[in-house]
């Protein structure tokens, strides 16, 4: 069986869909937050490191990189909010459902695949 009991907000997605993506959300979860606590770490002076051109380049990285991990960790908690109150698995703009295969690829997506598209589109 492949639907939710009535009322549940996602009735494309099975129980077991629901669970399994749940999961991949708090791995993401786990993840990003100990990323985001390496980043915060000190970088160590190392003798190796050469000139102070490569240091401030690898701390431009370091910078780039914890940016990323904090965009997709709002993200996750955002999809793990929406599991919570039922609107998970709907395209946040035109409200249809998200593909399930869009969504086990990308469990914390927010909008269906057209509604991605125009987003992109649009300068």
């Amino acid at each position: 069986m492949n639907q939710q009991t009535a009322g549940e907000g996602t009735p494309h997605l099975s129980a077991e869909d629901l669970a399994a993506l749940r999961e991949n959300l708090h791995e993401q979860l786990l993840f990003r937050q100990e990323q985001l606590r390496r980043f915060a770490a000190p970088v160590g002076s190392r003798a190796e490191d050469g000139p102070a051109r490569r240091t401030a380049a690898r701390t431009e990285v370091r910078v780039k990189l914890a940016a990323s991990a904090r965009m997709v960790l709002t993200d996750v908690e955002a999809a793990l909010r929406r599991m919570d109150d039922g609107s998970y698995g709907s395209c946040r703009v035109c409200r249809d459902p998200i593909d399930r295969e869009r969504l086990m690829i990308v469990p914390q997506i927010r909008r269906c695949a057209a509604c991605q598209q125009v987003g992109e589109a649009v300068p």
